[in-house]
């Protein structure tokens, strides 16, 4: 009996060994911070810092300074799963630098228990938080470091998924707060405004102004790593997509539902899947990828799935805009991918006549990576600008990131998806000669009205917003003096477009600011100032004549403004845009996403004038299929019928193209339409004829539908 109880034991004891050596030999176990710096390969004009490790930060997926340049970061031990309890258990913590040698050496924990916590943001001494599926604002009253308010402001956003869900707190010179929701279902409602209609959340993203109570969908779908330039364009990632750019901004899209489906965001890589690793893929992902490419062979299809050298898990984009860098680095995009360990770089430029930007990879970098490690665990989340000018890397540092749900049940058998919940690391990124780190410690709470207007003026974009938010939320007009001095004298445009928004903050614009803008030097004031000018119908004369205006940006801000107007004023001009910029996709939808752009006499004018459809082209062809879609689906029988007469009259250049276009696309709208048409019913049997898949069946109902109208 004793025998088999230690035969028993030695059993159990080999499994465990064994179960140990397995784990052991597919994943490789931490490494201590010192350790971990040593695998890093950096570009060669810059040098990698430790900022913070464990004990003092755990975890990190999102750090944010305020006003007075404390450090603020988000934990979140319990991704990826949500506790039993329901009471999560991460945290925010305030980092401290006390001897002031740029290494954290203290922490304090501001608010903890939150349940999956992602993205923070400084507003009113307090910090705004997105926790799905709430958006909340903490504050310290008391002054003894722990938040002890908690003031609800939206709640109703998608909460089943740690990877898609409510994130990515964005102040942008604007003066809106962007976040992201990966287009997500969900009712959201504001808790400070409950008279206001919940918005429905899917296919969105969200922004909302704390300083006005206002609140928004906004073009996406974005997952973790959202930026915003100078000129508040917003540049997004998802997953696989390491970067793209938002080209239409939702309310302009969305001003009638009668548009056809197009994509609002840009992928703008120029080499987009490839990524180069230094590590090599897990051992899980290597199986993974095995029987899904032997799934893909039996069944014939032509689709190859990559364990490695492809982006799978990108997050954290940010655009560098502080002072720390060479010049030559400012406006870069930095991306982490944490699957493949790695931080890559997108130098953004722009292409004449378009309104897309290309994000190409710099020459040194052409075959490698700006950082890269050899440790796996280095899972580079998300990254932050400083008030010093340095680049903040989040490193939450785990074994595994991938969510279980993408994970064979079989290849989890050895995963701890617990391992390195208890370690984390910040790093910090700055030139390769800088000198000693030291921490930047400003005072831009206890500073006076006019310091803070002169932050506008400083080349560190962190100094800009953050004195930017602070006027927005003090409301003290006795700047505005100042503040209109240095929108028209300034020599710098960014440091102009601030004092412009600075000046829309506190209500006091007037139309004459409003034209100095869109007349400005620069096209990203201009830009701005055209969009400004909707709220001023005095302008409509100078916002027309910027449909006409050399930048491709602002001439496409233009015509999305035009769009605000009644349609007698504006359909000449938009006719206009259509014959210049037709050939782009994107000016196509800006036309077609306001009523005047989607109307009948803007497509008479087209006609009459002769000189857009008189040739047949394919971008021609798709704006009429477009057009003649928003009509059919708009279902006024006036209007189809007006409509056909045009399509097999004598304006439009007959033949398989532009009219075939145009009358399957009107088919194509009614169908989608929920209301019936009322036309003659043989007119209908014979839009019906125009889905048939015979190119000889579409030629009679062609002729059919000329018959039915003579």
């Amino acid at each position: 009996m004793i025998i088999a109880i230690k035969q028993f034991i030695a059993t159990i004891l080999i499994l465990y060994v064994l179960n140990i050596s397995c784990s052991e030999k597919h994943y490789k176990d931490a490494l201590s911070p010192e350790e971990a710096m040593r695998t890093f390969t950096l570009n060669e004009d810059f040098k990698i810092e430790l900022f913070a490790a464990e004990p003092f930060v755990l975890d990190p997926v999102e750090m944010a300074f305020d006003e007075q340049g404390h450090a603020f970061v988000v934990e979140m031990p319990d991704y990826p799963f949500k506790p039993e309890s329901g009471i999560g258990t991460g945290r925010i913590r305030m980092l401290s630098d006390t001897n002031g040698d740029g290494r954290v050496d203290k922490s304090t924990i501001f608010a903890d228990s939150l349940l999956e916590a992602t993205s923070i943001l400084p507003w009113k001494g307090g910090l705004i938080v997105t926790a799905a599926p709430n958006i909340f604002y903490l504050t310290d009253t008391n002054g003894d470091g722990l938040a002890d308010t908690k003031e609800m402001l939206f709640t109703g956003f998608f909460q089943d998924n740690s990877e898609a869900q409510i994130t990515n707190l964005r102040f942008s010179v604007d003066n809106w707060i962007y976040t992201s929701n990966f287009g997500q279902e969900g009712e959201v409602t504001s808790v400070k405004n409950p008279g206001a209609p919940p918005l429905s959340m899917s296919g969105a993203d969200f922004r909302f102004r704390m300083d006005r109570g206002q609140f928004e969908l906004e073009t996406g779908p974005t997952q973790f790593g959202q930026t915003i330039d100078d000129w508040g364009h917003r540049f997004l990632t998802e997953n696989s997509i390491h970067i793209q750019q938002s080209v239409i901004p939702w309310r302009y899209v969305h001003r009638h539902p009668y548009l056809p489906h197009h994509r609002l965001l840009a992928n703008i890589s120029d080499h987009d899947p490839l990524m180069y690793n230094a590590t090599k893929p897990p051992y899980w992902r290597v199986e993974r990828t095995k029987r899904r490419n032997k799934a893909f062979q039996e069944n014939n299809l032509d689709q190859v799935e990559y364990a490695e050298g492809h982006f799978t898990g990108a997050s954290g984009t940010t655009m560098y805009l502080g002072h720390a860098f060479p010049e030559k680095y400012y406006g870069n995009v930095f991306i982490g991918d944490v699957s493949g360990n790695l931080v890559h770089r997108d130098i953004l430029t722009a292409v004449a006549d378009s309104v897309a930007f290309v994000a190409k990879r710099d020459g040194v970098e052409k075959n490698k990576e700006f950082l890269t490690s050899t440790d796996p665990w280095f899972r580079p989340a998300n990254f932050t600008v400083g008030p010093d000018g340095a680049l903040y890397i989040m490193d939450m540092y785990r074994q595994h990131v991938e969510s279980p749900a993408s994970v064979p049940e079989d290849l989890k058998s050895d995963m701890d998806y617990n391992k390195g919940n208890d370690k984390g690391r910040i790093y910090r990124i700055v030139p390769k000669n800088a000198r000693p780190n030291k921490s930047v410690f400003p005072d831009l709470k206890n500073a006076s009205a006019e310091q803070i207007v002169e932050q506008l003026s400083n080349p560190n974009q962190w100094w800009q917003l953050q004195a930017q938010r602070i006027l927005l939320e003090r409301q003290d007009k006795s700047v505005v003096p100042a503040l209109k001095n240095l929108f028209t004298q300034h020599q710098d445009p960014r440091v102009r477009l601030h004092a412009l928004y600075a000046l829309e903050g506190l209500n006091s614009l007037d139309a004459k600011i409003v034209e100095q803008a869109m007349n400005d030097v620069h096209q990203g004031v201009r830009e701005n100032g055209i969009m400004l000018s909707e709220r001023y119908p005095e302008l409509l004369p100078q916002l027309i004549e910027r449909i006409n205006d050399s930048s491709a940006h602002v001439a496409f801000q233009a015509t999305l403004s035009l769009g605000e107007f009644p349609s007698a004023l504006v359909v000449p001009a938009l006719a206009s845009v259509i014959e210049k910029h037709g050939q782009d996709s994107w000016f196509r939808i800006a036309v077609l996403s306001s009523e005047a752009g989607s109307s009948l006499p803007l497509l008479q004018l087209l006609v009459k004038q002769d000189k857009f459809f008189g040739k047949a082209t394919a971008e021609r062809a798709a704006f009429l299929n477009d057009f003649s879609y928003v009509i059919g689906a708009r279902n006024r029988e006036n209007e189809i019928v007006s409509l056909l007469k045009m399509l097999t009259g004598t304006g439009i250049k007959k033949g398989q193209g532009l009219q075939l276009a145009g009358l399957t696309g009107l088919a194509s709208g009614i169908k989608k339409s929920e209301n019936k048409i009322k036309a003659d019913p043989m007119l209908k049997v014979a839009l019906k004829n125009l889905e048939a898949d015979s190119a000889n069946e579409i030629k009679v109902a062609v002729g059919e539908i000329s018959k039915l109208i003579e």
